[in-house]
């Protein structure tokens, strides 16, 4: 195998990371987005009584997401900038079962089934951005 190929089948094989974490960044700006600017109904839609918590999420996703897309964009994706992307959204997923177990915060139906949904999503990205890493 040339050189040519080396480099194409290395790119190639980069795409799921790259588009696992540019999907993971359109998801959290979208999210952020929604959190930030709509904190009253988002907090009135989960049960969550404090707007003022969906705005910081929003600003953090928001940061999250920016911090994503960076790490896809940069010629050679740094393993240890992926492997902490995984790690968070794993922290995430937890968090979330945590949540909707211990019954600590008390939501509307709709809103634990939100944050189920939400945590199954980003779980989704966790496994493909594990996937893309693995077969760098």
């Amino acid at each position: 195998m040339n050189k040519l190929q080396t480099v194409t089948k290395s790119n190639q094989e980069s795409n799921l990371l790259r588009n696992a974490l540019r999907g993971n960044a359109l998801f959290s700006t979208i999210s952020g987005l929604i959190a930030l600017l709509a904190a009253q109904s988002v907090a009135t839609f989960t049960g969550i009584e404090a707007p003022v918590f969906f705005v910081v999420l929003g600003i953090v996703l928001i940061l999250y997401a920016a911090d994503l897309w960076w790490i896809a964009t940069r010629e050679t994706i740094d393993r240890r900038f992926a492997w902490a992307a995984i790690v968070l959204d794993i922290l995430w997923v937890a968090g979330s079962i945590v949540i909707l177990l211990s019954g600590w915060i008390s939501l509307t139906a709709t809103g634990g089934w939100a944050i189920a949904l939400l945590a199954e999503l980003v779980a989704i990205f966790a496994i493909l951005q594990y996937i893309g890493l693995r077969r760098l």
